[in-house]
């Protein structure tokens, strides 16, 4: 198979800070198209991972390809341009702008335009029109005006998933995009992540194991900077490694806590 049949693939990938090592060989290869999973403990190199990928850190050795082209040392912006966005923990909004000028912000540039003093944003109207139909699909047209600051804590969650897609990038990174939600509230944002993402890569780093089974094609699984397993979700919870490593102990975490409910 050759590599531009892959969206996204890390091969003997690596990260030292000083003399820790905390990404070890990482090898990945993502098919266009397969929503991923990235589960393992905590320290285990998770968010290191995802900021190699999307240029916030360079690697100490090793390769990123995206369909086929290596974008490891490039600079965030331009893995962005080159079809590749990232939502993160922390919300990363403009407050005090509404939602529709946060997502239209975040689209014009893949729209082609560009900064210019004498152009006024109300006169796009196919960034516009394009905006408005980002907000339907994403269940917030009725909150069109609101400030972002003003959204509740789901409302802003979507929010951040609306500016990673609007920009048009085919390979998408969630980072822990249900985290602080309720049980009604994830349900319906596995939804909505599974519409906006049609016929697009998914990768996302997720603690919620209802989640990942919910959502993911595939899971792979992180330990101490090394991927132990990636196969399809019954593959790997039936995987002996994976349930010493990591897997048993979040599922027995997990009947504790039902029991005590």
């Amino acid at each position: 198979m050759s590599q531009s049949e892959f969206a996204l693939e890390l091969l003997d990938l690596r990260k030292s800070f000083g003399k820790s090592e905390i990404i070890r060989g990482t090898q990945l290869q993502v098919r266009r198209g397969e929503r991923v999973a990235i589960i393992g403990p905590n320290g285990a190199g998770k968010s290191t991972l995802f900021n190699l990928i999307s240029g916030r850190f360079a690697p100490s050795s090793g390769e990123i390809r995206l369909h086929g082209k290596r974008i490891d040392g490039r600079k965030p912006y331009e893995i962005n341009r080159l079809g590749l966005s990232r939502s993160f923990q922390v919300s990363n909004l403009f407050t005090r702008l509404s939602v529709f000028e946060n997502i239209r912000c975040a689209l014009l540039w893949s729209m082609g335009y560009r900064y210019a003093f004498w152009k006024f944003l109300a006169g796009l109207d196919d960034a516009n029109d394009r905006t408005d139909e980002l907000l339907e699909l994403l269940k917030l047209d009725k909150r069109r005006d609101v400030l972002a600051m003003n959204l509740t804590h789901a409302e802003a969650r979507v929010l951040e998933i609306g500016i990673t897609i609007a920009g048009g990038a085919d390979v998408i990174l969630l980072d822990e995009p249900t985290a602080g939600m309720s049980k009604s509230e994830t349900k319906r944002f596995i939804q909505l992540i599974r519409d906006v993402t049609v016929d697009k890569t998914l990768l996302t780093v997720e603690h919620d194991m209802g989640v990942v089974f919910g959502l993911a094609d595939k899971i792979a699984v992180l330990v101490y900077g090394e991927i132990i397993a990636f196969d399809v979700p019954e593959a790997v919870r039936a995987d002996p490694r994976v349930q010493e490593a990591y897997l048993g102990s979040v599922l027995a975490e997990a009947q504790v806590a039902g029991s005590q409910a």
